[in-house]
């Protein structure tokens, strides 16, 4: 009941903001009730002419920025706009698209707002750009991502001793796509080089913020296998015996990301 009054008010509020009575400026600096474009019509136009990501405050910004280009332009009725009305309108944009199963839909991700095609139309897109082609990541290279992204920060020897093979190619491999970066070091003796994703995971994989990963509270406290302190670089197992010994957590949370790798 609670989930269906919060979406209930949330329709109420992006309703009101999409019916909320600009007025359009005259001449002399007066203001009459006029057909003026919806709030989310020009919001979608925005989206659709950036090649990026936009984010709520950058939309603003936009408005009020062409209010005081052409105070005496229809955009002027838009000097006032606050942040909570675009919110909702983007929020009602959103589920206009959803609704109106059009091709492209209205995604939130770290980065912001952006205009994106449905995936159910990628065979036909990859078709349309066979030289973009994009470069999937490899398994090995997922299961390090996945537990990179759940136990960060993180040292690459916990890593290796999750995984039971040496990860320095494929952590070189992450580096260099912008999936991962260098966050600091380890307080702990030696101090080695702590592991965390960046926006870029987040923009690639979807989300909007590392809470969206799948049972990202449960895989985030799963133990990991103790480094023995005497031996100071991780044992090389074969691509067989690896396989043979794959703990848990490297198993669950590689399930979570191979899905999202594949859209």
């Amino acid at each position: 009941m609670n989930e269906q009054a919060t979406n209930s008010e949330l329709a109420s509020q992006c309703d009101e903001v999409l019916t909320t009575n600009y007025e359009r400026p005259t001449p002399n600096g007066n203001r009459e009730a006029g057909a003026l474009p919806q709030l989310s019509q020009i919001v979608e136009a925005l989206l659709f002419a950036s090649q990026k990501a936009v984010t709520t405050k950058e939309l603003l910004s936009y408005f009020k920025a062409a209010a005081v280009a052409a105070p005496e332009s229809e955009a002027s009725a838009f000097a006032s706009l606050k942040e909570t009305d675009l919110a909702g309108a983007l929020h009602a944009l959103q589920q206009e698209l959803g609704m109106s199963e059009r091709a492209y839909e209205l995604r939130e991700t770290a980065s912001g707002w952006q205009l994106v095609t449905a995936s159910k139309f990628a065979p036909w897109l990859r078709q349309l750009f066979p030289e973009a082609r994009p470069t999937r990541l490899s398994a090995p290279a997922l299961e390090t991502l996945a537990i990179i992204a759940y136990r960060q920060p993180i040292i690459r020897a916990d890593i290796e001793a999750v995984r039971g093979v040496a990860v320095d190619g494929v952590m070189q491999t992450l580096l260099d796509r912008g999936l991962i970066r260098i966050a600091g070091r380890s307080e702990v003796p030696g101090r080695p080089l702590l592991y965390t994703t960046t926006q870029a995971f987040l923009d690639h994989f979807g989300l909007r913020a590392l809470d969206e990963l799948p049972n990202a509270a449960e895989l985030r406290y799963v133990p990991l296998p103790q480094v023995a302190s005497t031996v100071t670089e991780p044992a090389v197992l074969s691509p067989s015996d690896a396989e043979g010994e794959q703990e848990p957590v490297e198993v669950a949370v590689q399930e979570q990301l191979e899905e999202k790798n594949e859209n």
